[in-house]
C-alpha cells in the first residue's frame, strides 16, 4: 500500500520526533528547516533567528520528565542540564535513527498552500515548488517576540529576552540600571543573573501582577520528578499541589515580591532556583506594571519613575505561521490557534497537523513525540479520527480541561497538562483503532506524491 507523502516544516525537537515516527511507519517525508542545523530554539545563537538560549541557560524540566520515549538521556547528566547538553542530546537522537539524510538545510518554506482537493504546494526560497500530500507544521511558538506598546518613548537600550545572551550581548548591562519587564521563567533567570552585584548596578523587575515562584527541587530530589498521577482529578492535585507550594515558599510577599492574587495553577508555572534568593538579598528592586516610557526614564502605575539604562522585556511570543495566506490557519488577535483536535488536526482538513503547538507543563521536548504517535498511525490507516462533530465536541471539552483554570492572557491560549494529555491520547488512540479495523484500516489519504519520493 503506497503511503502518502509528509512534508515537515522545521527540525526542531517538534520536527525531528515527528520525522522519526514516519519513519518507524514507512511513511515518506521531507523535513526543511530554515538553519544550517537541527535544534531550532536550543540551538545556541541559531543562525535562523529562533534561539532563545541565553548563555547561562539550564532547562527548567528535569532529565526525568524530558527524555525521549525511545532514546535515553545520558546517565551522567545533571538534573537540570545546560542547554548545550540538551542539543548534543538532540543532534545524538537524529544521527542514531538516520534523520539527518531526510533534512534539508538553509531551506526555509515560503509559502504552504492547500489545494481544493487536498494535499499542499510548498514554495521555497528559490522559487522551487514540490507537492505533498499531507503537512506537519513544527515550527515552534518560542520565536515570535512580543513586546507590549507603552506611551511615551525611551532612548536607553532595549531587547526581549529572546535576544538577550550575555550580560555583556547584545547590551552591555555591566554597571547600567536595568528593568526586566515580566515574571515568567525568562525574566527569573535573566533577572537573577543580571542582579548579581558584579552585573548591573541596579536591577528592577516590573510586574502587573504577582505570581507563584516554583522551586526546582523538593526534598532533595527535582520538583517534577515524581507528579501526581493523572487520573487524579485536577481540583485534588491542584489543591494538594497549591498546598506543596506555598509550604516550600511561603509568602511571595517575605521576599518584598508582590502578592499573588491567584493560585499557584491559575497561571503559567515559574520555576527558579534562585529568583527568591536574590530578592531576599535585596539584590531585586519589585516596581508595578508600566505606565509609560519616559526618556531616560519609566513611569509606573504608582506613580514612581526610575532613571533606566536598559530595558530587557521577557514579555512573551506571539504564534505565527509565516508561511500560511490561509486566515484559518493561523492564530488570531487574540493568539488563540485555530481549534485543533487532540492539539494536532484541523477538522475538515484530514491532511494538516500541527506538531508541538502547547504549552505543556512539565515540558515541550518531547511532547510531539507523543502527539506523532496520533499522526503515524493516521496516516498508516491504522488509526482514525471520530466524525467531524465529535472532534470539536472533544476540542471544546479539552480546552475547558486545559485552559480553564488560567487567568484570561495571551501567554494562556495554548496551556495543556502534559500526563493527563498522554493518558487521554492512549485512549483516543485505542478507540481510533477500533473505528480504523472497521473501516478496513484504508489510508485515510491518497497517495499521489509519493512517486516522486
Amino acid at each position: 500500500m503506497a503511503l502518502p507523502k509528509v512534508c515537515i516544516i522545521g527540525a526542531g525537537c517538534s520536527g525531528f520526533t515527528t520525522a522519526k515516527r514516519l519513519q518507524d511507519h514507512g511513511i515518506p517525508f521531507d523535513v526543511f528547516e530554515a538553519s544550517d542545523n537541527i535544534g531550532g530554539n536550543w540551538y545556541y545563537n541559531n543562525p535562523n533567528g529562533t534561539s532563545a538560549c541565553y548563555q547561562s541557560l539550564h532547562i527548567d524540566t528535569s532529565k526525568w520528565r524530558l527524555a525521549f520515549e525511545d532514546y535515553p538521556v545520558p546517565a551522567d547528566w545533571p538534573d537540570y542540564p545546560h542547554h548545550s547538553l540538551l542539543l548534543q542530546y538532540f543532534h545524538d537522537y537524529v544521527d542514531h535513527f538516520g534523520l539527518r539524510e531526510h533534512i534539508r538545510f538553509n531551506t526555509r518554506v515560503e509559502k504552504a498552500q492547500r489545494k481544493a482537493g487536498g494535499g499542499w504546494t510548498i514554495t521555497l526560497p528559490s522559487g522551487e515548488v514540490k507537492d505533498y500530500d499531507a503537512l506537519a507544521v513544527a515550527n515552534g511558538h518560542h520565536w515570535a517576540a512580543r513586546i507590549p506598546d507603552y506611551p511615551g518613548h525611551f532612548t536607553g537600550a532595549q531587547i526581549h529576552s529572546h535576544n538577550y545572551r550575555t550580560p555583556f550581548a547584545p547590551v552591555d548591562c555591566i554597571g547600567k540600571r536595568v528593568l526586566v519587564v515580566g515574571m515568567g521563567n525568562s525574566a527569573m533567570d535573566v533577572a537573577s543573573e543580571l542582579s548579581q552585584r558584579p552585573m548591573a548596578g541596579k536591577l528592577f523587575v516590573s510586574a502587573r501582577r504577582g505570581v507563584w515562584i516554583f522551586p526546582k527541587y523538593f526534598k532533595g530530589q527535582p520538583l517534577d520528578k515524581n507528579p501526581a498521577p493523572a487520573w487524579m482529578p485536577k481540583s485534588v492535585r491542584n489543591w494538594l499541589g497549591a498546598r506543596m507550594i506555598k509550604s516550600l515558599v511561603g509568602k511571595m510577599s517575605d521576599y518584598g515580591l508582590p502578592e499573588p492574587e491567584i493560585s499557584p495553577f491559575q497561571s503559567h508555572g515559574t520555576v527558579s532556583g534562585e529568583f527568591l534568593v536574590r530578592a531576599g538579598s535585596g539584590d531585586i528592586t519589585m516596581k508595578p506594571g508600566i505606565e509609560r516610557l519616559d526618556g531616560d526614564g519609566v513611569v509606573f502605575t504608582d506613580g514612581s519613575r526610575e532613571q533606566i539604562d536598559v530595558i530587557v522585556w521577557a514579555t512573551g511570543y506571539d504564534i505565527a505561521f509565516p508561511f500560511f495566506d490561509e486566515p484559518s490557519f493561523k492564530a488570531d488577535a487574540e493568539n488563540r490557534p485555530p481549534p485543533l483536535f487532540k492539539r494536532i488536526m484541523k477538522p475538515g482538513v484530514p491532511d494538516l497537523f500541527y506538531m508541538g503547538l502547547a504549552q505543556p507543563l512539565p515540558t515541550l521536548v518531547n511532547f510531539a513525540e507523543q502527539q506523532s504517535k496520533l499522526v503515524g498511525a493516521y496516516l498508516a490507516g491504522t488509526y482514525q479520527p471520530p466524525e467531524p462533530a465529535e472532534m470539536d465536541r472533544v476540542i471544546k471539552a479539552d480546552e475547558k480541561y486545559y485552559t480553564g483554570q488560567y487567568y484570561a492572557a495571551r501567554r494562556h491560549t495554548i496551556q495543556l497538562d502534559f500526563d493527563h494529555y498522554v493518558r487521554a491520547l492512549k485512549k483516543e488512540l485505542d478507540k481510533g483503532a477500533k473505528r480504523a479495523a472497521l473501516s478496513g484500516n484504508r489510508a485515510p489519504l491518497k497517495a499521489r506524491m509519493t512517486q516522486d519520493a
